[in-house]
C-alpha cells in the first residue's frame, strides 16, 4: 500500500490537473460561442451564392469555359485536410486524419502509390500525421487558424485555383470537421475541383431561377466561380473551427470528471490508508505496554 505522503501527492496532482482542465472548458466555451455565431452568420450565404452558381454554371457549360471546372484524368491529387493547432480535443484530429486516409485508400490508391498525392495542411495536427506518414504536405498555411480572417484563408484558396488551373493537381478534395452541436461533429470529404454542379452547392439542391444577365453570362461566372470556392473553403475553416472548440470543451469536461472521481478514489485510500497507520501504532503502543507489564 502507498505511504500517506505518496497519495498526498497524487491527490494535490490530481486536484490541479482538475483546475486545468476546469479552465480549458471555460476557455474552449468562450471560443465556442464566437466560433458558433461566425459559421451560423456564413452557412445561409454560402449556400445561397452555391446555388446560385449551381443555377448559373449548369446552364451555361457549353458557352462559358473556365479552367476551373477543366476536368482531367484524375493523376494528380490534393487533399485539402482542415485540422487544428493544437490537441487536447479529444477524437477531433484523429477522426479527420481517418478519414482521409480513407479517401486515398478507396478513391487514390493507384495515385498515392505512384507518388501522386500530395496534403495541402490546414493546422499543424494534420501536417505533423501526414508527415509521419510520407506524403508530401503543404505546410504554407497550416497557422490559419492564429489569424482566422476571411483575408487570409482567401489567400490559400486562390493558392489552390492557381496550381489547379496551370495543371498542377486534376482533382481536389476537401476533408473537414462540420459542426452539428458540441458534442456532435460531421466529417464532410467533398469535391472541391474542377467544380461541378454538386460542389457548387454542396449537396444542396439549387431552385430553377432563370436570372438575368448584366453586364454579361461570362464576366458574372468569372467572378462568381473563384468567389465561391473561396467562401466554400472559408466555410470549411469557420465549421472546423467550431467543431474544435466542441471537442475540446467536451474533453475537458470529461477530464474533469474524471479527475474528480480519481480524487474521490485518492481520498478514500489515503483515509484508509491513515486509519491502518493509526491502528498500527496503537497496537504497537498497547504491545508495548503489555510488554512492560510482563517485565
Amino acid at each position: 500500500m502507498a505511504s500517506l505522503k505518496e497519495v498526498r501527492n497524487r491527490i494535490i496532482s490530481v486536484n490541479s490537473t482538475q483546475q486545468i482542465t476546469k479552465a480549458m472548458k471555460m476557455v474552449a466555451a468562450a471560443k465556442l460561442r464566437r466560433a458558433q455565431d461566425n459559421i451560423l452568420q456564413m452557412r445561409p450565404y454560402a449556400q445561397k451564392l452555391g446555388q446560385m452558381l449551381s443555377t448559373v454554371s449548369a446552364g451555361s457549360e457549353s458557352s462559358v469555359d473556365s479552367p476551373l471546372k477543366t476536368v482531367r484524368f484524375a493523376e494528380k491529387i490534393l487533399i485539402v485536410v482542415v485540422t487544428s493547432d493544437r490537441g487536447l480535443c479529444g477524437a477531433f484530429n484523429t477522426n479527420i486524419i481517418k478519414a482521409t486516409m480513407a479517401l486515398i485508400e478507396e478513391k487514390y490508391s493507384v495515385q498515392a502509390a505512384k507518388g501522386h498525392v500530395e496534403i495541402f495542411a490546414i493546422g499543424k495536427k494534420g501536417a505533423e500525421a501526414f508527415n509521419r506518414r510520407g506524403f508530401t504536405v503543404n505546410t504554407t498555411y497550416t497557422d490559419l487558424f492564429t489569424r482566422l480572417k476571411f483575408v487570409n484563408v482567401k489567400e490559400a484558396a486562390e493558392k489552390i485555383m492557381k496550381d489547379f488551373s496551370e495543371g498542377r493537381y486534376d482533382v481536389v478534395d476537401l476533408v473537414y470537421n462540420e459542426f452539428k452541436n458540441v458534442a456532435t461533429q460531421i466529417i464532410h470529404t467533398d469535391p472541391y475541383l474542377p467544380i461541378v454542379a454538386d460542389t457548387a452547392t454542396q449537396k444542396v439542391k439549387a431552385p430553377e431561377v432563370n436570372y438575368i444577365f448584366e453586364p454579361n453570362e461570362e464576366e458574372i461566372l468569372a467572378e462568381l466561380i473563384p468567389k465561391s470556392l473561396k467562401i466554400m473553403l472559408y466555410r470549411a475553416v469557420l465549421e472546423s473551427n467550431a467543431s474544435e472548440q466542441g471537442a475540446r470543451m467536451t474533453a475537458m469536461d470529461k477530464a474533469t470528471e474524471n479527475a474528480q472521481e480519481l480524487l474521490k478514489e485518492l481520498k478514500l485510500i489515503y483515509n484508509r490508508t491513515r486509519q491502518a497507520a493509526i491502528t498500527t501504532e496503537i497496537l504497537e503502543i498497547v504491545g508495548g505496554a503489555e510488554a512492560l507489564k510482563g517485565a
